[in-house]
């Protein structure tokens, strides 16, 4: 710490497709949905987070909602920009004299191209930072779940978010190999409500399949603990009036997984692509499991019948990443070479 370190505050951001999530001081002081409500007519935000959630789908012209990023990377520049800053004034702020700057370590899917990367960071910069540092999901993950990343022994990540799901196999403090598919939360939401159009006749949003994938998603059709059924309210197809279903897991099982064997094909390249000696280690360690999308019902059962491998899930994998993030920031010394 500098004489003048107090003018400086260094911000941990997990910028995902689906939430949003900023480490300060080693806490968690924003976890909020990645979406903005913007007043068409004035341009003037509205709501962020969770406010523009609720939102979102009941708009009327007036008034949209946005969500900046697809697949985990920017695809509206101007609304993430906004969205970053409004963000960082939710923190929870001491008066100061003058406005601290801003030093910000963002973490970015490792499939990304150049220029997403360079969106990235200059959607910080506009947002008001001062040096703005990227670090590579899965590592993010990988530190935030424990893992000492710098021994000489290989670990396989798998990151499930919403836009991407990442697949990293990790040693002496580097991804040797890795595999990113564009296959997570947000396409079991659109599974899902395809589902329901085509099986029940019904209509729902994204907020709907969201939820429904929370209360009743599974990867197998075989849970020990099985959640009730879920009441769905939807649109009739037929004719249009408002009307209520009750789904089950193993309905929503079948519906997923046509996305689930997509993402168990990539983890068998990864696996493929994995250098002997490395492929011994993760035989002894197995796989570790992190992001929202390893919450999903039996996905670590499923993962492990198909790969023979133990599978282990994150401890709130949620905030894994996030917090590996943070970890690297305060450490920054120990970390930089994965920061860039």
């Amino acid at each position: 710490m500098g004489l003048f370190s107090f003018l400086t505050r260094e911000i941990a951001i997990d910028l995902g497709t689906a939430n949003t999530v900023l480490i300060y001081n080693d806490k968690v002081v924003v976890d909020e949905p990645s979406i903005i409500a913007i007043e068409r007519s004035t341009n003037k935000i509205i709501a962020v987070g969770k406010k523009a959630q609720m939102m979102h789908g009941k708009t009327h012209d007036n008034i949209k909602t946005v969500r900046p990023l697809r697949d985990g990377v920017i695809a509206d520049f101007q609304a993430a920009e906004y969205m970053l800053r409004q963000m960082i004034k939710m923190i929870p702020n001491k008066r100061a004299l003058f406005p601290p700057a801003l030093k910000m370590v963002i973490c970015i899917p490792s499939g990304i191209t150049e220029v997403e990367e360079r969106a990235v960071k200059d959607s910080a910069e506009q947002a008001g930072a001062k040096e703005v540092k990227l670090i590579h999901e899965p590592m993010a993950a990988a530190v935030g779940i424990g893992i000492d990343v710098m021994e000489p022994n290989g670990n396989m990540v798998i990151d499930i978010g919403g836009g991407t799901s990442e697949i990293a196999v990790i040693a002496l403090g580097g991804i040797v190999n890795n595999k990113s598919i564009r296959i997570a939360g947000d396409e079991f939401n659109s599974d899902i409500e395809e589902y329901m159009r085509k099986q029940h006749n019904i209509v729902i949003g994204e907020r709907t399949a969201e939820m429904i994938k929370i209360e009743v998603g599974s990867a197998i059709t075989e849970l020990e603990n099985p959640p009730p059924d879920y009441a769905v309210h939807g649109r009739d197809l037929l004719t249009g009036i408002p009307k209520e279903i009750f789904v089950n897991y193993a309905e929503i099982a079948h519906c997923l997984d046509k996305s689930i064997a997509k993402i168990e094909a990539a983890v068998l390249i990864a696996l493929e692509m994995t250098p002997p000696e490395l492929a011994a280690d993760i035989f002894k360690t197995g796989i570790y499991l992190a992001g929202g999308g390893s919450l999903l019902r039996g996905l670590d059962k499923r993962l492990s019948i198909k790969t023979k491998l133990p599978v282990h899930v994150a401890e709130d994998p949620l905030k894994a990443v996030a917090r590996g993030t943070g970890i690297a920031l305060r450490n920054f010394d120990r970390f930089n070479f994965l920061i860039k």
